[in-house]
């Protein structure tokens, strides 16, 4: 990315479809995994995938060795993201912490790469240069994930929160939920210091894991917690557990926000333990869960 002045991302439009790629995830790096003498490698091997370690042609390292950040998410066929009007995902410069983007893409298969076939899978950026820029609202993702493990033929409920730790304000605008093939619903709450459990937004993860709007007007505050679960049912015959496969599970809700002027959140990624080591009623943070609420987190619109 240029160093000499910041950008900002306002729309991301997908080049790819289900059949070929799993999902997609966009990562800024003010340090990438891999580098060579200095200078990045174009493909390196992350360790995300199944393979690792098994004579793979490409040399280990992690996404991003420094400031990590996510950025976009894609799946199932999602359409293009355009952000609201003077928002924008702030890259480049001296200041924006993301000198890096890259891309990760998980393949739903890859036979046709074993018969020399390539692929241009990827994402289509619309980038705003910041000087004199319409953009006057930092982006930022807040991601909240669980490991854990779905018993054979059971329903499962995978949870997780995060307490909001910066002194700033963050205004929520949209959500995406993510999981395999075993999810049914994935939620996502605000809960408030008096005890008050405000809906982010909720979705059937097996259809287009897009974006979409937050349903309620929000602010989110320090001392705020943001909770979510993933209602889980395990058709198969053997116990299914949180990892990189398709035949893995993951239980992901995506948080995107902005703030007025330039300080994101510190912490941009909040996982636990899962089933069956830790549930939200077990969470001293959250208090009593109103009945109400434990119902409607695993109930479809």
């Amino acid at each position: 990315m240029p160093r000499s002045f910041s950008s900002y991302i306002v729309e991301f439009e997908p080049n790819a479809t289900m059949h070929t790629a799993h999902h997609i995830l966009l990562f800024g790096c003010s340090v990438v995994g891999y580098r060579e003498r200095d200078t990045p490698r174009a493909v390196w091997d992350c360790g995300e995938m199944g393979g690792v370690g098994r004579g793979s042609q490409y040399r280990r390292a992690p996404v991003c060795s420094e400031g990590s950040h996510i950025i976009y998410a894609w799946a199932r066929d999602a359409p293009k993201l355009t952000l609201p009007e003077g928002v924008g995902f702030k890259v480049g410069g001296r200041d924006s912490g993301i000198n890096y983007l890259l891309l990760q893409v998980h393949y739903a298969n890859v036979d046709k790469f074993i018969a020399g076939e390539t692929d241009n899978s990827g994402i289509i950026l619309t980038v705003v240069p910041g000087i004199s820029s319409r953009v006057t609202k930092r982006a930022g993702v807040l991601l909240l994930g669980t490991d854990g493990r779905i018993p054979a033929h059971k329903e499962e409920h995978m949870e997780t929160e995060c307490m909001i730790q910066d002194q700033i304000e963050i205004h929520p605008f949209a959500f995406r939920t993510h999981t395999h093939q075993l999810g049914k619903l994935v939620a996502g709450y605000v809960v408030k210091p008096n005890g008050q459990w405000l809906l982010i937004g909720k979705h059937d993860p097996l259809k287009p894991q897009m974006f979409y709007p937050v349903q309620n007007n929000l602010t989110i505050l320090q001392g705020d917690i943001v909770a979510a679960r993933c209602t889980m049912k395990n058709f198969r015959d053997v116990d299914t557990e949180v990892g990189p496969t398709g035949n893995d599970e993951m239980c992901n809700f995506y948080l995107m926000y902005y703030v007025e002027g330039d300080r994101i959140l510190g912490k941009e990624d909040c996982f636990s333990p899962g089933p069956p080591i830790y549930r939200w009623h077990w969470d001293s943070h959250l208090g009593s869960i109103p009945n109400s609420i434990d119902k409607d987190a695993s109930t479809s619109e």
